[in-house]
C-alpha cells in the first residue's frame, strides 16, 4: 500500500509539470496581448477626451498634432490590441509612433495623456518582440 502512494503522487507532479509547461506560452502571449488592450483602452479614453477638448467652448487649435491624436490613436492602438501577434506588433509600433508624434507636436496638456498609452503600447511590443523569438 505505502508503494502506491508516491507512485500516485509522482505521477500526478508529472502531469502538473507537463501542463504547467504547456501553459507558459499562453500565459507569455496573454501578458503582451493584455499590455496592448490596456493601450487600447488608455488610447481610445485620451482620444475621447481629445476630441471633447476639440469641440469645447475654448477649443484647442486644429493643428496637425491634435488632429492625428484626435484620429488615429484609438484605431492604431485597436489593431495591435485585436490582430494576430504577427500583425500586432507591426501595428503596435505604427501606434507608438503614431502617438508620439501628435504629442511631440506640441499639443499640450491634452498630448500628455496619451503617454500611459505610448508607454503601454512600448512595453507591449517588446512583450511581443520577446515571444517571437
Amino acid at each position: 500500500m505505502t508503494t502506491q502512494q508516491p507512485a500516485a503522487a509522482s505521477a500526478s507532479v508529472t502531469r502538473s509539470a507537463s501542463a504547467t509547461s504547456a501553459a507558459v506560452p499562453a500565459q507569455s502571449l496573454l501578458s503582451s496581448k493584455r499590455w496592448l488592450r490596456g493601450a487600447f483602452l488608455l488610447a481610445g479614453a485620451a482620444q475621447l477626451i481629445t476630441i471633447s477638448a476639440l469641440l469645447s467652448v475654448d477649443p484647442l487649435p486644429a493643428t496637425w498634432s491634435a488632429l492625428l491624436l484626435a484620429i488615429a490613436s484609438a484605431p492604431l492602438a485597436a489593431a495591435a490590441a485585436f490582430t494576430p501577434r504577427r500583425a500586432a506588433i507591426p501595428a503596435a509600433v505604427v501606434a507608438a509612433v503614431a502617438i508620439f508624434v501628435g504629442v511631440a507636436g506640441g499639443i499640450g496638456r491634452t498630448g500628455s495623456l496619451f503617454i500611459p498609452a505610448l508607454i503601454a503600447l512600448a512595453v507591449g511590443a517588446a512583450l511581443g518582440l520577446r515571444e517571437r523569438r
